[in-house]
């Protein structure tokens, strides 16, 4: 009886500890959440691609890339590009625009259809100058943006012009943003309107215009 009554609990404690190491062996069912991609807000039927999910206060972050092109370069390099042509196409809407009214007495001559003005440019050699003019600006602003790349505090597009202090607001830099990516559509239908229809874009406007041009 000694002998039954000493083995009873070593015997059951074995089976407890056997139970609990088949327990603890077992895989463990995962929420079905942790393994869902997460839609896009901008294109709800794709996933939002990783670097864009991982800056979620990046200003004008809709998480729109289609083409995972985050994937494979840099984030803040990307910003600093999207920053820097919107803001060349925001300037080059206006200048579109005001050509039409006003024009240096240099270039009085000039037409003022965008594309028969490229040729004009490149004939008297405005364009050469404008091509000098950006191969300076990102000679010199080249080592900013790659210390920016290596870690340091810099933040995209910013290049210490900011005579009217807007910076200051966030909004403004989202606002910036969204500016800039309206230009570059914009400037692109402008081009497109007046090599359709032969006509600036203001005239197209006063003369109610917007057909080809026959």
């Amino acid at each position: 009886m000694a002998f039954v009554s000493s083995f009873v609990p070593a015997a059951s404690a074995v089976l407890r500890r056997g139970a609990a190491e088949r327990l603890s062996a077992r895989p463990v069912a995962r929420s079905a959440t942790t393994v869902t991609m997460r839609a896009s807000k901008s294109v709800p039927f794709m996933e939002v691609p990783p670097a864009l999910a991982a800056n979620p206060d990046m200003p004008g972050n809709v998480e729109f890339d289609p083409l995972n092109i985050s994937s494979y370069l840099p984030i803040k390099w990307m910003q600093e590009a999207e920053i820097k042509h919107g803001r060349i196409c925001m300037l080059a809407c206006l200048g579109l625009l005001v050509q039409e009214f006003f024009t240096f007495p240099f270039y009085k001559n000039a037409p003022h259809l965008a594309t028969a003005g490229h040729d004009y440019g490149v004939k008297v050699g405005g364009m050469v100058h404008i091509l000098m003019g950006v191969i300076i600006f990102e000679a010199l602003t080249t080592p900013a943006v790659v210390q920016m790349l290596n870690g340091g505090d810099r933040q995209p597009g910013y290049f210490g012009f900011d005579p009217l202090k807007l910076g200051k607001n966030p909004s403004f830099a989202v606002n910036e943003i969204k500016n800039g990516r309206l230009a570059m559509i914009g400037i692109g239908g402008m081009i497109h309107q007046q090599w359709m229809t032969n006509q600036g874009s203001i005239e197209q406007l006063f003369k109610g215009n917007f057909l080809p041009h026959v």
